[in-house]
């Protein structure tokens, strides 16, 4: 019988230990750089030919590269017993309890090392790199405007400016930056992203909009504002949107039903939001009117803010992804899985800065720290689609 299961490959592993980027490996070996991203996400198995090129390039053997599935050596991650930071709130009559699967940053104080629970909210001031001194009039569109700078030694070309709601792009933006890149990243939700990129303002829009008619995520969407040759499409992850709940659901919430149940207050997302969007399949399926759901005009601009508002009991139930509520320590129902694609236009893909980018998409320390946070399946990063 034939196996039909996917080939383990170890490609990335070894062109980063040589130092190449793909596109240089690409050219090394005479194919394409998404040709590399196509082989390192798993999508595509090269010929022998390419193999024995890639082997030879990296001076390594073909078995190196690639593997059957049952010889791919099992790594387990490695433990290790730290000292826990003391809560914040240890003066209030509920602290916060540590639990497992919450995320820890780690810092080695004289002999010991620490681990501290970092806040999903950010509470301090915002990187900025200049003040705005004349603004425009609201256009909602593109306008310009004066700043006056902080510093004058900017280096705005190794900038990559990220418009997109997901909370994990901060674990992106942490991963690039290694390779020199800094993400700046505007919060918007997948419609005026993708209206962003048609601007021409952004360099990559993430989307998560699923066409009801076809159930395919985002392409669709996309076709319909670019047509199919203007922009490249690059999956980040599959990720799972759901209603997010108080700890121990004390409303009892078990469906979009109960939403609109006179005891029940929800968060909503703005429109054009891929969670309103969700919201909104769901009560037009139950013939719900969004009148009928209190709280359904009382808006967060982002999983982290509507989730925000169910941890401190301002709401009852926001829709969101399964990775916030975790870090919040929220219920959470799962409703569907979405995919979330980054969109680029052809011409920036051979940026030096695009391109570290999507090389990034494909490097295991990434895929390892966002699926670590729980909801995300990274088994397609970086996978071309259009």
């Amino acid at each position: 019988m034939k196996d039909t299961r996917p080939i383990a490959n170890y490609l990335t592993a070894h062109r980063q230990k040589r130092g190449f980027s793909a596109a240089e490996l690409a050219q090394r070996v005479g194919i394409r750089r998404q040709t590399i991203y196509a082989i390192e996400s798993g999508s595509y198995v090269p010929n022998t030919t390419v193999a024995l090129r890639l082997a030879r390039t990296l001076e390594v053997h073909v078995e190196d590269l690639f593997a059957l599935p049952l010889d791919a050596p099992a790594a387990p991650l490695a433990t290790e017993q730290v000292t826990l930071l003391p809560d914040g709130n240890a003066s209030l009559s509920q602290p916060d309890t540590p639990r497992a699967g919450d995320p820890m940053q780690l810092c080695r104080v004289d002999r010991r090392t620490i681990a501290s629970s970092p806040s999903p909210v950010p509470w301090y001031l915002p990187t900025a790199d200049a003040v705005l001194v004349e603004a425009p009039a609201r256009t909602g569109q593109a306008a310009k405007g004066k700043v006056q700078l902080f510093h004058g030694d900017y280096n705005l070309a190794k900038r990559v400016l990220v418009a997109g709601c997901d909370p994990g792009i901060s674990v992106l933006a942490r991963h690039v930056l290694r390779a020199g890149v800094e993400l700046v990243v505007a919060q918007r939700n997948s419609t005026q992203a993708l209206a962003l990129l048609k601007q021409g303002v952004v360099h990559v829009a993430g989307t998560h909009l699923r066409d009801e008619a076809s159930g395919e995520s985002n392409l669709p969407a996309i076709h319909r504002l670019f047509g199919r040759n203007r922009v490249a499409v690059v999956s980040l992850a599959v990720w799972e949107e759901g209603l997010v709940l108080a700890p121990g659901n004390p409303k009892s919430i078990h469906s979009v039903a109960d939403l609109a149940r006179r005891d029940v207050g929800i968060v909503n997302r703005e429109p054009g939001a891929g969670s309103r969007l969700l919201l909104d399949t769901h009560l037009d399926r139950l013939g719900i009117a969004g009148g009928n759901v209190h709280g359904y005009d009382r808006l967060a601009r982002g999983h982290l803010q509507a989730a925000w508002q169910v941890r401190t009991g301002d709401a009852d139930c926001c829709i969101a992804t399964r990775a916030v509520a975790r870090v919040f320590g929220l219920d959470f129902i799962p409703l569907a899985s979405a995919r979330y694609d980054l969109a680029v236009r052809r011409q920036h893909l051979d940026l030096p800065p695009v391109a570290a980018l999507l090389d990034t998409l494909n490097r295991a320390g990434f895929r390892r720290e966002l699926e670590g946070l729980g909801g995300y399946d990274t088994s397609i990063a970086g996978r071309r689609l259009m």
